[in-house]
């Protein structure tokens, strides 16, 4: 019987992509009103370069871009390109359709609700809480809380020990194949891979269930649970 479903949250529950995506071109667009001279395309292309080398939650990534380009950081410009980017943030930052409603019914029906996600601690609760999810989770298991980035059983085991449940009783899902369903299955987890957050082009995931959108979670939590 299924008693919890296990989130990661982006791509999942709030879609990150396009935050991130609209976040960097507000930053960029600062930075050139403020005095760099390189187009649009380039700096945001040099900017991406570093996420892919350090980590798409590199904090630094506009102080080295910076740096790299001119071997010093304008304070004018990197504040103008840092407020840009925080403002864009959170104006993107939307969950996906039909997440709110979803979490609720779950909560109605009795299952217990966690996240399971790669993300620094205060990043992860920012977002969170800046959706109004802050309240509606029993366990938040981030990076900083586990030290070890899925698929690696450890966050997913204090996920399980938090929530005082056995693997078979949890569901996960999330959009990351290679991360989120095989770390899951691997400890014993049945998963759900949250295709309309894929950005992988993932063919064939591995999962228990493949669906197209969170709503979809109701009718798998009856299934399983024999209500159906």
């Amino acid at each position: 019987m299924i008693k919890a479903i296990i989130f990661d949250l982006d791509n999942t529950l709030v879609d990150f992509m396009l935050m991130k995506e609209r976040a960097v071109h507000a930053a960029v667009h600062a930075m050139i009103d403020s005095g760099l001279k390189m187009t649009m395309d380039e700096a945001v292309a040099k900017i991406n370069a570093i996420y892919k080398r350090e980590g798409i939650e590199y904090q630094q990534v506009f102080d080295e871009f910076l740096n790299d380009e001119f071997g010093t950081i304008d304070n004018k410009m990197i504040s103008a390109g840092i407020v840009a980017y925080r403002t864009a943030r959170e104006a993107a930052l939307k969950a996906y359709p039909g997440v709110f409603p979803t979490l609720i019914e779950l909560i109605k029906m009795g299952i217990k609700l966690a996240v399971v996600s790669d993300a620094p601690s205060r990043e992860a609760w920012l977002r969170l809480s800046y959706l109004n999810f802050h309240h509606l989770f029993d366990v938040i298991i981030t990076f900083d809380d586990s030290l070890n980035r899925k698929p690696s059983p450890i966050p997913f085991n204090l996920a399980l020990k938090r929530l005082d449940l056995k693997a078979s009783e949890c569901l996960m899902i999330g959009d990351w194949a290679e991360r989120d369903v095989v770390g899951a299955k691997a400890v014993g987890m049945k998963t759900v891979f949250a295709r309309y957050g894929d950005t992988f082009n993932t063919v064939h995931p591995g999962s228990d269930y493949d669906i197209n959108s969170i709503t979809e979670l109701i009718n798998i939590v009856k299934k399983e649970n024999k209500l159906l």
